[in-house]
């Protein structure tokens, strides 16, 4: 009983295993489809500008560190040993040398409060780079929307092509019977199988595109896009434009601006601090010391520092300062304008998209109809070849059009987004 029930698991076993073998060959598991969010999730991975950025961002971080630094005491250990001639030193206390070790203990108790402006500029710059970091971002999304959907574009075409293909080989097939019971010319046939090859070029000619589309979004997803899947809903209706360009002051890029000009106004103000005294105490902890006064364990120093006359230095780095903080000032005005231009700009844009795939939609419902009513006039006799072949070439034009504007919808749209600063956001944040 023992000896057959081993063999049974043996067989069993031996089944298993063969399956094991059998199925990443016959049941191989589907690649998931990359959609948009996907693709833009990649980039954001692989983008060296966001990285970048990123690092730029800690740069501001470490400034503000030094910044409070600044306003902190400093606490060192000093150890300072003096050798001499011994012939020529008269000292009662060390005839070679003196020595002698401290704490040094030093506070800035007033600089015309310049620390206080380094820390507010320090974290405004902080918060520049991250909008800076955020429109890069935004940029970075447009990129990848626009190579994402022109390969989705590409591979419609090649549908359409296809679909253009199997429509003429069709005709040539029943253009040969026809031929052969003398009811088709023989030139009908040539002027079909033309137009067929024409087809089989172009054909040649989207793939290269379709080639050229995929390689740009497999640059900026760091890798082969495989399929892609279109899941994100683009409306068919947009609101009031005053209703995309009333954020516009609100845009990553303008904020950034505005941060800017925010360190510009410290800088100048900590320029102008120079013209201020400056006081400083400094103590001292002896640990040990054979130097005179030998009685005395600690020590202090008041320093006041009052600059009089320095050149023209200070007043040309004011100056410089002043100039720059203008400057801020109307980078971040002009930075407004062109936001709101470069809303208007893309809201025209997306707007005449989604009329011009409405009224292709229409186009290609009525090319179908066209090219379903002429096979059936041919059937009959009511129309030539040649009206079957030009609603045939009017149904591919019209279709490639169709998907043209269908998908310059949708980037329009994402371009319009972007311009708002509302995009798909990092699923890792």
């Amino acid at each position: 009983m023992i000896k057959k029930l081993l063999k049974t698991l043996m067989r069993c076993s031996l089944a298993a295993l063969v399956l094991l073998l059998l199925l990443p060959q016959g049941f191989a598991k589907e690649e998931k489809p990359l959609t948009l969010s996907d693709c833009y999730q990649l980039a954001l991975n692989r983008s060296e500008t966001i990285a970048i950025n990123s690092e730029v961002i800690r740069e501001a971080e470490g400034r503000f560190a030094q910044a409070l630094g600044t306003i902190l005491p400093q606490v060192s250990f000093v150890w300072t040993q003096t050798n001499q001639d011994s012939e020529r030193a008269f000292s009662s206390f060390n005839h070679n040398g003196s020595f002698e070790s401290k704490f040094v203990f030093k506070q800035t108790l007033f600089s015309g409060f310049k620390e206080f402006a380094g820390m507010a500029g320090s974290s405004l710059e902080r918060k520049q780079r991250i909008s800076e970091k955020k429109r890069a971002e935004e940029l970075l999304f447009i990129d990848v929307s626009d190579a994402f959907y022109l390969l989705l574009e590409e591979q419609e075409d090649l549908k359409t092509m296809g679909l253009i293909r199997k429509a003429l080989n069709d005709r040539v097939d029943e253009l040969k019977k026809r031929e052969d019971v003398g009811r088709s010319r023989h030139s009908e046939v040539i002027n079909t199988e033309s137009q067929l090859y024409n087809i089989e070029a172009e054909i040649q000619i989207v793939k290269s595109q379709e080639l050229v589309a995929k390689e740009l979004l497999a640059f900026l997803i760091g890798g082969d896009p495989g399929m892609l899947s279109d899941r994100e809903d683009t409306p068919d209706s947009l609101g009031a434009e005053s209703f995309y360009a009333a954020n516009a002051g609100l845009r990553s890029d303008v904020k950034a601006y505005d941060f800017a000009a925010g360190v510009a106004k410290k800088e100048a103000y900590i320029a102008k601090t120079a013209l201020l005294p400056t006081v400083t105490v400094e103590g001292n902890y002896y640990e040990r010391r054979n130097t005179t006064p030998l009685d005395v364990n600690w020590s202090t120093v008041l320093k006041i520092n009052v600059p009089i006359f320095e050149g023209t230095t200070t007043y040309g780095n004011i100056a410089e300062a002043n100039a720059k903080s203008r400057e801020a000032e109307l980078q971040y005005s002009r930075a407004k304008r062109l936001a709101v231009q470069d809303i208007h700009d893309s809201y025209v844009k997306a707007y005449s998209a989604i009329l011009r795939s409405r009224a292709m939609e229409k186009a290609l419902k009525s090319a179908e109809l066209n090219y379903s009513l002429q096979k059936e006039d041919y059937k009959n006799n009511l129309v030539s070849n040649l009206d079957v072949l030009t609603a045939i070439q009017n149904f591919g034009n019209t279709r490639r059009s169709y998907m043209n504007a269908f998908y310059e919808k949708k980037r329009m749209f994402w371009q319009l987004q972007a311009a708002t600063g509302n995009i798909i956001q990092d699923k890792n944040k």
